[in-house]
């Protein structure tokens, strides 16, 4: 059997079959959601229907340029593939701001994203740089790569003011720590060279590891927690009863809090534990205290002086910390609202009432609200089901991530889970109010030139990696 021959026999076709039936639901949708009784026509370019599929097109012919090209071509054509899409961020900064956000390059009548392709050339590049280090034990160097060069888009795309493309990025974290890189390595720079009287007297000898470093991912969430719950009491005012005509300020109670938590851990801490013990576990009270203080204070900044309007209104309104459903969360409330009208079995294709497109109830119903206009038709019934293909097609990614002999393949394939769910997690809860509306496409579903080749590229990447998966072992 010939290479070619063997290639395709070893092509994943359950995913292709799994994105094909998500793309004919993304089509049929839209066509309902976006439905010109004057352009009834699918394949009309003037509508936002035929254009989807002419995107779609687009999106299959890179993929099949990219099935020509050796597997091992792909890995080596990655800083080059970045930099170019970096670049592309960069120009975005210079052009006039669309909705708000700095996102888009004109090119004639069209436009594209860079941010969108930045999540495909970015998978590409941490894959790159882990699969250089060893496998056993990650260097400093390989975690400062990969932690700098998904810093660097981040901040890029924060600079564009696209809060959901940014918070996408955050998904690359957690494919570092399934492979390994954690901060570990910097962290002990910093304690046994950097600050060597730390380890020294504190620990009594250089450390080999830290909990923090090890377990970044989980320390992550109890950053999330912290950052929600002072996102909730950061412009609030709260007087005492015992202190008439004193108001304090919700983060500054706040701080006042985790000073007293920390008086009563340092009472019981001297009471009660060895002097051996004593000293390490002071030092990491200190540090988390202190870590704590610091990170009160700088959401608590960034929210009051740093966010703009609109974004402190969207947390606000997902914290429950103000009502306005026919202003500011409009959407929000009118998507719930479609979502709910379709009950079970939903009221059938074309027959969405406040989804419609003639209803114009519900905004951006052809992009981030995708899922409402779906819902509304085929009811739980249908929704559950689009659940389930979406399910299947993360866990037939992450079947294909486990059984490569590459550790640059693997990588990627994680990557692209992680981006995925990611997406869908978050269009969906928005849809559902779980989550602040940041606008981020449903793939395979929303409306969007840039968001469909970038996932069908990303698809397509994956696929030829994994057809190659017994000739390529870098």
């Amino acid at each position: 059997m010939n290479n070619l021959s063997r290639r395709k026999s070893q092509t994943d076709y359950w995913t292709i079959l799994l994105v094909a039936a998500l793309l004919i639901i993304g089509i049929t949708n839209l066509y309902s959601a976006a439905y010109n009784a004057e352009k009834p026509h699918l394949f009309d370019w003037n509508t936002l229907y035929g254009k989807q599929i002419m995107w779609i097109g687009l999106g299959s012919f890179l993929g099949l340029i990219i099935s020509l090209i050796d597997a091992k071509y792909i890995r080596k054509l990655s800083p080059t593939a970045f930099l170019v899409v970096f670049v592309l961020l960069i120009a975005v900064l210079f052009t006039e701001p669309i909705n708000g956000a700095r996102s888009w390059l004109g090119i004639g009548s069209f436009g594209i994203q860079p941010s969108e392709f930045s999540k495909v050339t970015t998978a590409l590049m941490i894959a790159y740089f882990i699969s250089e280090g060893r496998i056993k034990d990650v260097s400093t160097q390989t975690v400062l790569l990969t932690n700098a060069t998904v810093l660097a888009v981040m901040l890029m795309v924060l600079v564009q003011n696209d809060t959901g493309t940014f918070l996408v990025f955050s998904a690359f974290f957690f494919v570092m720590y399934r492979e390994g890189i954690t901060f570990d390595p910097i962290l002990l720079f910093l304690i046994n060279d950097v600050f060597g009287f730390i380890s020294s007297k504190v620990f009594g000898g250089r450390l080999k590891s830290t909990w923090v470093g090890v377990h970044f991912i989980p320390v992550l969430f109890i950053v999330v927690i912290f950052s929600i719950l002072t996102l909730y009491f950061a412009e609030t005012e709260h007087s005492f009863a015992f202190l008439p005509g004193v108001e304090m300020s919700g983060w500054f109670l706040l701080l006042i809090w985790l000073t007293v938590i920390f008086i009563v851990f340092l009472i019981f801490t001297s009471q009660l534990l060895r002097s051996r013990a004593k000293k390490r576990i002071l030092t990491i009270g200190f540090f988390s205290y202190f870590s704590a203080i610091l990170l009160v204070g700088t959401v608590s900044y960034a929210y009051i002086n740093v966010l703009q309007y609109h974004q402190k209104v969207r947390i606000d309104l997902w914290l429950g910390k103000i009502e306005d459903k026919d202003g500011e969360d409009y959407n929000r409330n009118r998507a719930l609202a479609a979502v709910g009208s379709g009950g079970f079995k939903g009221n059938g294709y074309h027959q969405a009432i406040l989804a419609s497109p003639q209803s114009g109830h519900v905004p951006e119903s052809e992009t981030d609200f995708i899922f409402c206009v779906y819902a509304e038709e085929w009811g739980f019934i249908g929704t559950a089901s689009l659940m389930l293909l979406y399910t299947a097609l993360l866990l037939r990614i992450i079947f294909i991530a486990e059984r490569q002999r590459s550790r640059f393949a693997r990588v990627y394939a994680y990557s692209v889970a992680m981006i995925l769910f990611y997406h869908i997690g978050i269009n969906i809860g928005m849809n559902i109010g779980l989550v602040p509306v940041i606008g981020i496409p449903l793939p395979f579903l929303s409306y969007g030139g840039s968001s469909m080749m970038a996932f069908l590229v990303m698809i397509f990447i994956l696929l030829k990696l994994d057809s190659q998966r017994k000739e390529v072992l870098a």
